[in-house]
């Protein structure tokens, strides 16, 4: 049984909580909130002690074997940086949100701490963690693709959140640039180009985030790559997200659409495709946070080591340096090599 405590028990908080009540083989032990009544009701919907700082919760003696750790935040990242280092520092292994931190230096100082320690530490990139994903890694490794040319994504969802001028990229992008490294690697040079869209309610008429986004990619390996996102578009009654991954190679190539519901595998000289709808038994986005999580205690529960935790905390620091990189390129007009995490 893996003990498990949540820390920042806002939307996403209870996300990670209502998975793990999910599950026979962990158990929710202990809630920390900086605000008293979140804090309080979680401890009561999870009937587990509540705290209100990290440190009363490290010192209670209570037997915590894991944290997830789902601080908001500036972009969503802002918050991550003391409540990680805090747990790490306890020696709890810690399962942190996206993005990893939306400052480089914070984010290498965790990864660096948490491989100093010892320490499990994971981020939910939770795109990943689908059978359909599983299947179509399969695919590339087992070379039925041949040698792969090229990877194009685009994720647009409705957000019509005005937060801060790199809102979109930090917030959002964790998720797909990781899915594009977990397929083909090491990312080695990015070009990028952003254009805001309109808010009649700003001086300008525009939004003060950068909410479209076309960046383009040249992995290590010679892969060449294309991302495009956007918090304008909407799919089916203004809300659906709308997610396409397609991976080419010299042989076939496959096509992953809304994260986990489709996929099809196109070889390059035949019509025959094979398409596998709602592969694994997973219908919907909202399953991949208990197949992310679900992963995340299993490989607590068998001891894994550190350097083998999938999506691990090194893999988010290498997706945000894509995005830093990123918005260098904008702002500079140039090519930007990508740094090393």
């Amino acid at each position: 049984m893996l003990n498990v405590a949540i820390v920042g028990v806002g939307n996403i908080g209870n996300t990670h909580g209502r998975e793990y009540l999910k599950r026979d083989d962990c158990k929710i032990v202990a809630v920390c909130d900086l605000l008293p009544e979140k804090a309080d009701q979680a401890g009561k919907d999870y009937d587990a002690k509540a705290f209100y700082s990290i440190q009363d919760m490290l010192n209670s003696g209570i037997e915590i074997d894991a944290v997830s750790m789902c601080t908001k935040g500036e972009e969503n990242g802002g918050d991550h940086y003391q409540a990680t280092m805090e747990l790490l520092n306890g020696g709890l292994p810690v399962l942190g949100e996206k993005p990893i931190s939306n400052s480089i230096p914070e984010a290498r100082e965790m990864v660096a701490l948490a491989k100093e320690k010892g320490l499990r530490y994971g981020i939910n990139l939770n795109h990943r963690f689908t059978p359909a994903a599983a299947l179509a890694k399969q695919w590339v490794n087992e070379g039925r693709l041949g040698e792969i040319q090229m990877i194009n994504m685009t994720l647009w969802i409705n957000n019509p959140s005005e937060t801060s001028p790199w809102f979109h990229i930090r917030a959002l992008h964790p998720h797909s640039i990781d899915v594009m490294r977990y397929f083909c690697g090491d990312v080695e040079k990015v070009c990028a180009f952003f254009k805001r869209g309109p808010n009649a309610k700003n001086p300008d008429g525009r939004r003060i985030c950068w909410s479209n986004m076309q960046l383009n990619m040249q992995f290590k390996n010679g892969i060449v790559g294309n991302l495009r996102g956007s918090y304008d578009s909407t799919g089916p009654g203004g809300a659906y997200g709308l997610e396409t991954l397609e991976v080419v190679g010299i042989d076939a190539r496959f096509i992953l659409e809304e994260a986990c519901e489709h996929l099809t595998f196109c070889p390059r000289l035949s019509f025959e495709a094979v398409k596998y709808d709602y592969f694994g038994g997973m219908m919907e986005f909202g399953q991949t946070f208990g197949s992310r999580i679900g992963r995340w205690v299993e490989q607590n529960l068998a001891g894994a080591a550190p350097e083998e935790i999938e999506g691990s905390g090194e893999e988010a620091l290498k997706a945000q340096m894509v995005i830093e990189a990123a918005v260098k390129s904008w702002e500079t007009g140039t090519v930007v090599t990508v740094g090393e995490a």
